[in-house]
């Protein structure tokens, strides 16, 4: 999608979701992110279930204040490699991550949100379904989110505005 198609559509709000097996969904998102704050807009990258990148990390801080990123676990690992009881902390820190994102989007706080992983979220029914729902479906006018992860809930499906699957092909 090419940027003018962009500013064109964000008078509606739009909810875009990168999904499937493949590598490259967390690409795309900052990708976009970074092409929007080029041209003068606003971006916050929250990041969940993700192990702890510093060099990727430091990178996207020295674009701030016009692109903010956030990730809220604790421990530097991926949240599929720890154990049962840091999992249980890390639960906490994910919601407050979450909790977040809804305050940035239902203030408005940008131009782009990019929630990456957090159809993880709603798979490991750490955020539920219904709530995420809640939310994508009152995007403000002029505003875009990006959600990535492997699988896309049916209902999100549906009130999704652009879908792309992001597969291996060799």
């Amino acid at each position: 999608m090419s940027d003018i198609q962009l500013e064109d559509n964000m008078s509606k709000g739009i909810v875009r979701v990168y999904y499937g097996e493949g590598h490259g969904k967390s690409t795309a998102a900052l990708g976009t992110a970074i092409r929007e704050v080029s041209h003068g807009k606003t971006a916050t990258v929250i990041s969940f279930l993700k192990e702890k990148s510093a060099d990727s990390e430091e990178l996207l801080k020295k674009l701030e204040p016009e692109l903010k990123f956030f990730r809220f676990e604790k421990t530097e690992s991926s949240f599929d490699e720890l154990s049962d009881s840091e999992k249980e902390e890390e639960i906490m820190n994910l919601k407050n991550g979450y909790n977040y994102s809804k305050k940035v989007i239902t203030t408005g706080g940008c131009d782009l949100v990019v929630l990456d992983e957090i159809l993880g979220l709603l798979e490991k029914q750490i955020v539920s379904e219904q709530d995420f729902l809640d939310l994508v479906t009152a995007v403000p006018e002029d505003m875009v989110i990006i959600c990535t992860g492997r699988t896309v809930p049916d209902r999100l499906r549906e009130c999704a505005d652009e879908l792309y699957q992001i597969t291996l092909e060799k």
